[in-house]
């Protein structure tokens, strides 16, 4: 079984969009839904620079657009299940056919502007801690103020809070943690600090008409498929101030059998996951249309597998 996944924000690099543009369609495409939200997506995902497509109001819908847009390059597709991390949740939502390419990035807009906003009110931050125990990485978290935000799983978690919770981290790591790296992220995503956020998000939703799910659609809430669009939508919304178990996402992935893994531009972050913590899975990255080849014969190999 093909599961099909799409990064969060902090997977940007600057000018990662370039390659992609110059495929047959792809640049009108681009410039269709740039008009449709007002932000020059073209722009920023070739010639901004690193601190520009950190802006949670930027990076998020350009993340969107790069998923849709790798994901149309494969052709037509049909994997078993469909995920996302974080605000790739939006992007699996238009691969389950939940919203379309427009209401989509429509709707990842209101959301990063919404977390921006939430952002702007403390200096906040989050960091991935490489290795350790995750309980007791968890219970170091809280005794500084953190919040587990993201639990990635292959021992991986990432915290967040405000600036000075995350250098007091820096200095007192959790016993077995190798590494506090930092992300390039705006703010303390997934936590208490965007709960601003999250009735502009409503509000935002509540416009829009979801279908349910053609696809198998696992949630960061608790790695559990969701059946109707109206749930999936709730989901998207809640989810803003909630930590993403990745983890447990990635436990569903195993119980429905996957066998392999594509992960959209700019893919890298979520293979690198699955291949600790699910070994004999295949694992596919779309960086640059180069990897579109390998990403169709493994897909492929997989269906004549099913």
């Amino acid at each position: 079984m093909l599961v099909l996944v799409a990064p969060g924000q902090g997977a940007q690099t600057p000018g990662f969009l370039t390659d992609w543009l110059a495929l047959p369609g792809a640049a009108d495409r681009v410039a269709a839904w740039s008009d449709a939200i007002g932000l020059d997506l073209a722009h920023y995902g070739t010639k901004a620079d690193a601190d520009e497509i950190r802006d949670t109001a930027v990076a998020q819908p350009l993340l969107v657009a790069a998923g849709l847009l790798s994901a149309a390059a494969l052709g037509d597709i049909a994997p078993g299940a469909v995920a996302g991390h974080s605000v790739g949740e939006i992007t699996a939502a238009a691969f389950a056919g939940v919203l379309d390419d427009t209401a989509a990035l429509t709707l990842v807009r209101r959301r990063g502007l919404a977390m921006a906003e939430a952002a702007a009110v403390t200096e906040t931050g989050m960091s991935a801690l490489l290795g350790g125990d995750p309980e007791v990485s968890v219970a170091h978290l809280e005794k500084l103020g953190l919040t587990p935000a993201n639990v990635n799983g292959a021992g991986q978690i990432v915290a967040a809070g405000t600036m000075e919770q995350l250098a007091a981290l820096n200095e007192d790591k959790p016993e077995g943690v190798r590494k506090v790296v930092p992300l390039k992220v705006a703010g303390a995503f997934h936590t208490r600090h965007m709960a601003p956020a999250v009735d502009k998000l409503a509000e935002a939703a509540s416009a829009l008409t979801p279908a349910d799910p053609k696809l198998t659609y696992v949630s960061n809430k608790d790695g559990q498929a969701v059946a109707t669009g109206a749930e999936v939508l709730d989901r998207l919304v809640g989810q803003v101030a909630n930590p993403v178990r990745w983890d447990l996402c990635m436990e569903t992935f195993g119980k429905l059998g996957v066998t392999a893994i594509v992960e959209v531009c700019p893919g890298g972050t979520l293979t690198g996951l699955a291949k600790r913590a699910l070994p004999g899975v295949k694992t596919l990255a779309l960086k640059t249309p180069a990897d579109l080849d390998a990403a169709r014969e493994l897909v492929a190999d997989h269906a004549q597998q099913a």
